[in-house]
């Protein structure tokens, strides 16, 4: 695990604020915390408990803050139409951090202080059936919280990798591993058909490949809000999860862009 003085360490004498923070944020991007994640609905997260003591070695002066309502002192917002969120604020190497998510339940729909239904496709049935969303409880918003500051620390490298759908960090990626050796062939599937080897194999098809992730890719970033995205990829969800993960990191950046702009 990397320390702050073996980072010091690295760094050349009198290296400025900028150089310095880059390689913090490479040493903290580089940082392999998969036995550390646990998956849920097919995302997957990081556990707090670990996450914050690795980035306080990286990052010994780190603070956090929970954002709270001024109106209620209570540590979440609340919008009737759109429900709960909660922001928190890191600040490390002179640099402040916010983060914000939506209270949600297991099924990803975001929560309110009221119950509220929904109509859903069934597939199998060929019909829309109600769900029932359950009123967002304290339980929820700590949970929420907590994922929050792990997507905060992200912004600082840690565990960036799993928000952009990526299976292990970079650094990892481009080592000497047999493993990571695959992972980027998989992640450069498009341009197999350059290669002699991949000729032979893969080049009869490579077209038609190429062309449906165009029209992806072209169809995330017309997107103009959260709703029409996540509709999206629950359409093109199998070929997603089947082997892309350019695309999910897409998603993710074109999610991020929308947050932004909202």
């Amino acid at each position: 695990m990397c320390k702050n003085n073996e980072i010091m360490a690295t760094l050349p004498e009198g290296a400025t604020p900028d150089e310095r923070r880059a390689a913090f944020f490479e040493a903290a991007y580089s940082l392999n915390v998969n036995d550390k994640c646990e998956k849920k609905e097919n995302l997957t997260y990081l556990t707090w408990a670990f996450a914050w003591p690795e980035f306080k070695k990286i990052y010994p002066s780190a603070t956090y803050r929970v954002i709270k309502n001024p109106n209620t002192n209570l540590p979440y917002f609340e919008d009737p139409n759109t429900g709960l969120i909660v922001y928190t604020e890191v600040t490390a190497e002179g640099i402040t951090h916010e983060m914000w998510l939506p209270v949600m339940n297991s099924a990803n729909k975001a929560m309110k202080s009221q119950p509220y239904q929904y109509q859903m496709w069934n597939k199998q049935a060929r019909q829309y059936e109600t769900r029932t969303v359950e009123a967002a409880t304290m339980f929820d918003v700590n949970k929420t919280l907590m994922r929050c500051l792990v997507k905060n620390l992200a912004m600082f490298g840690l565990g960036l990798y799993i928000y952009a759908g990526e299976d292990i960090p970079e650094a990892e990626n481009n080592s000497n591993s047999e493993e990571s050796a695959t992972t980027t062939v998989k992640m450069a599937e498009p341009k197999k058909a350059t290669t002699r080897k991949a000729k032979t194999v893969a080049a009869p098809q490579q077209p038609k490949q190429n062309d449906r992730f165009t029209a992806i890719k072209t169809a995330i970033n017309s997107m103009q809000d959260i709703d029409s995205l996540l509709a999206l990829y629950n359409e093109h969800k199998q070929e997603i999860e089947g082997g892309s993960p350019e695309i999910k990191a897409m998603f993710t950046l074109r999610k991020y862009e929308l947050q932004q702009a909202a």
